[in-house]
């Protein structure tokens, strides 16, 4: 067996100081043997540690199983990860207790599986594998369906249908709905930083079958959240609840539960706030947050970060970046002085290693606490892994290879092309290329030059060798032209420069965006406002804005929201009901914070909005004997938001069990029920929704038969409206029938009665009208009316339809004489 080399262990593994070493011995002794059968055999080494992060993935999920009763069966998953993941069996959503003697779990080389020994029928449910490591966490689910061999699975689980089939037949279980009723819900929660926040919701499943529970989502504006260092979430048996571990101002927002099932979801949300904690210094700013990392490579990456607010401290004059590698707690800090923007460029780090950022801010009274820290990133080419050939060693250690061909042509690579700027900023270019096509194994390298305006080419890139067609030009000056070539290199020699870019010019510093425009509070709740504001006329790359409160009267602003808000327009929670407040806003970008917007008028706080009333008057437009064609009218309050959907149960005449009809929303006032059993009586029952919620239901309507019509005249008109009101006289308005009838609808009738009364008036009744509307005149003023309209055909007059609303025949004051109402083009059905 061949000796360990020096700094190698007995695994076979080389140290990465000591690789390191022989490095820098070898340049200094080209012409030793050792040199050179090591670049004969091996052009570079690299050692990748623990550095390299590889968050937990399913290979092979678990399959979903239908055994006998008294029988075993072994769920199956395989997973990777570095470090290597842990991988914890739920039930149900309720973790497996592994003591009992029930079940056996093995872990073989990343190979899983839960086996139970013994099935019984009170195992039919839900299983997950969840996979975790420091670098995320993910899961697979599986269904297992345990029938009996003596029938006592139908009576004694909630699966009659289900357990019938086999395992190739389960892919086609017949849909079941499942109908999600929120009991408990979670409010808005006003907390401060380091806080432990928990949201909780219950709710009942009708039916509640284990291999059909909803999925619970969590969202933070829209952004769905997973278990992480600061977020734990919590689901099964009818329960939802997610913590914030330790609440950040990255954390505010608004929190939805969204309950998901084959046929819709159920949702809630509240809005979560996170006020600055104490500061370490008195009257120094708050933390910066939402902490991003930017074209990460091989030896530097940009940070970016948004302002905290400063509606009481001091501006901030700058900030201070630290890093620290991953696996200490060593903080280093990597500006010397502050810098006045949010973003920054972070060079000199080490090929191969990862490590966490976070922002300090700086104003006269001193320095914040620093913002959360961000996701560790790893210093790697974004494009090197496409050259490595890896040989896994298991453990703690990668040993990737470069591998020389000895027989290759020895060619210098070709030269690149399509270089340009994806991005720009004040002190430094992002560039890009496209690199000639290459087959050899050695190495390549690029070289960048840069010539300001005019002058000779400066290379800029000494020191460190490029691998990834992609770099970050540093330390340029604000506003100037560059222009940019690059070459591509290898052990036997350069290729010939790029075409040069055209100029680039470095942004300048434009200044913060101008104050935001007319600022405007609405009501929305007994304890919130909506406000809204016109944006900037300057933007300068707008990030966001914050949005200051005060009592009228007061001088006192707070901070209405800790976070920078995207649009120009934002409900603020938690206000006092019967207060009076103003507001303002100041929008932000990457320089900092604009002077504020003039002040919103003052706004008293009271609910604004309320859940609709009720739809009434259900009416039956036709009937094929399989289905029915409904109309109802909207309700009369809308409670301050405009009814967008509607919703209908249903119900046979004798029945106390209502039926939903609809499964999405219904936009329209008309809707055809099918599947319906002919002969049947049915009666219907119709929601009304806004964006308050749900209104009340309907009164039931008229038992209506399910009997396809075969009358020859027409079926009713529906939804009358009403304009030019005058003292003696309406003008009707209303819908073509659904049912024509056996022959083209060839005009209308409109009969008017005094409300109250049963004595119908034709208003046309020597000739019908051919369109859809008809001034009624004769009428009394100040009498109240109701109408109604029959359609005819050449077999006679219809049906007519439900009698309208009560509509009282008086002008609307200012109104002068009769007004001629316009000959509308409405075509007759």
């Amino acid at each position: 067996m061949m000796d360990a080399l020096p700094g190698q262990g007995s695994t076979g593994r080389l140290s990465l100081a000591w690789l390191s070493s022989l490095n820098r011995v070898l340049k200094k002794n080209v012409k030793c043997p050792l040199y050179l059968q090591v670049r004969k055999k091996m052009v570079e080494k690299y050692v990748r540690e623990e550095s390299m992060i590889r968050g937990p993935k399913f290979l092979t999920t678990l399959r979903s199983h239908t055994v006998w009763e008294h029988t075993p069966v072994k769920l199956y998953c395989t997973v990777e990860g570095y470090p290597t993941p842990f991988v914890k069996w739920y039930k149900d959503g309720v973790s497996i207790d592994l003591s009992s003697m029930k079940y056996n779990v093995q872990d073989n080389v990343g190979i899983h599986n839960l086996e139970i020994v013994k099935c019984e029928t009170d195992d039919t449910a839900q299983y997950t594998a969840v996979a975790s490591n420091i670098h995320g966490q993910v899961s697979t689910q599986a269904s297992v369906i345990v029938k009996s061999k003596f029938g006592k699975s139908t009576q004694h689980h909630l699966y009659p249908v289900l357990l019938s089939f086999a395992v190739p037949m389960l892919p086609e279980i017949k849909y079941t709905k499942i109908n999600i009723t929120f009991l408990e819900t979670f409010g808005s929660v006003f907390g401060t930083e380091g806080d432990t926040v928990t949201l909780a919701a219950t709710m009942n499943i009708s039916p509640n079958l284990a291999n059909l529970q909803p999925e619970a989502q969590w969202f933070r504006d829209d952004h769905r959240l997973s278990d992480s260092k600061w977020v734990k979430i919590e689901s099964g048996r009818g329960e939802s609840k997610l913590t914030l571990l330790h609440l950040n101002k990255d954390d505010e927002g608004v929190y939805t539960l969204r309950m998901v099932t084959k046929g819709g979801d159920a949702a809630h949300s509240a809005f979560v706030s996170c006020a600055d904690g104490p500061p370490p210094v008195p009257g120094s700013p708050g933390a910066p947050m939402d902490i991003k990392i930017h074209d990460a490579n091989r030896d530097y990456v940009i940070v970016s970060w948004k302002p905290p607010n400063t509606t009481t401290e001091g501006p901030i004059i700058g900030y201070f970046v630290d890093r620290c590698e991953t696996g200490t707690e060593n903080w280093v800090q990597c500006n010397d002085s502050p810098i006045k923007i949010c973003k920054y460029p972070v060079p000199g780090l080490f090929e191969g290693h990862s490590y966490y950022f976070r922002v300090r801010a700086i104003n006269s009274k001193g320095i914040s606490k620093p913002s959360r820290m961000s996701d560790p990133i790893a210093a790697l080419d974004p494009t090197e892994f496409e050259r490595l050939h890896a040989i896994k060693l298991g453990g703690k250690l990668d040993v990737v290879t470069y591998y020389d061909d000895v027989e290759d042509e020895k060619k210098v690579p070709g030269t690149p092309s399509k270089l340009h700027a994806p991005e720009t900023d004040r002190t430094y270019v992002v560039l890009s290329w496209k690199p000639a096509p290459y087959h050899g194994r050695a190495p390549v390298w690029y070289y960048i030059e840069k010539v300001a305006e005019t002058g000779a080419w400066q290379r800029v890139n000494t020191q460190v060798p490029v691998r990834s067609p992609r770099y970050a030009v540093f330390d340029l000056a604000e506003g100037k032209q560059y222009l940019f070539r690059v070459l591509a290199a290898n052990m036997y020699g350069s290729s010939e420069a790029s075409e040069p870019t055209e100029p680039i010019q470095t942004q300048e510093l434009r200044g913060v965006p101008s104050a935001p425009g007319q600022v405007v509070a609405t009501r929305q709740t007994d304890t919130s406002l909506v406000i809204q504001w016109a944006e900037p006329k300057e933007p300068n790359n707008l990030i966001g804005y914050y949005i200051d409160v005060c009592v009228k009267g007061s001088k006192d602003w707070d901070s209405a929201n800790h976070k920078p808000h995207k649009s120009n327009k934002f409900v603020v929670q938690g206000l006092t009901t019967g207060e009076t407040y103003v507001f303002r806003v100041q929008a932000i970008n990457e320089l900092g914070l604009s002077d504020e917007s003039q002040e919103s008028s003052p706004l008293s706080v009271k609910a604004a909005l309320t859940i609709p009333s009720a739809p009434y008057d259900i009416a039956l437009l036709a009937c094929d004997g399989e289905s029915m064609v409904l109309n109802w009218k909207r309700p009369v309050h809308s409670g301050g938001s405009p009814v967008a959907e509607y919703y209908i149960n249903k119900r046979r005449h004798g029945e106390h069990t209502w039926r939903e009809v609809n499964i999405p929303p219904i936009k329209e006032r008309l809707f055809k029920v099918e599947h319906l059993s002919a002969g049947a009586v049915y009666e219907f029952m119709v929601y009304g929704g806004s964006l308050a919620g749900l209104g009340a239901p309907s009164a039931p309507s008229k038992a209506f038969h399910c009997d396809a019509w075969t009358m020859p005249e027409p079926g009713p008109a529906y939804d009358m409206t009403f304009c030019e009101i005058r003292d003696d006289s309406v003008v009707v308005e209303w819908k073509a029938p659904v049912y024509t009838g056996a022959s083209p609808i060839t005009g209308y009738f409109v009969d008017f009665a005094k409300k109250g009364s049963d004595e119908w008036h034709c208003s046309n009744e020597s000739h019908a009208v051919s369109h859809r509307y008809h001034k009624v005149t004769g009428l009394e003023a100040g009498v109240s009316y109701v109408f109604r309209v029959r359609a005819a055909n050449s077999e006679g007059a219809g049906k007519p339809s439900l009698a309208s609303n009560p509509v009282v025949a008086k002008a609307v004051e200012g109104t002068v004489g009769q007004t001629q109402f316009p000959m509308l083009s409405f075509n007759v059905a």
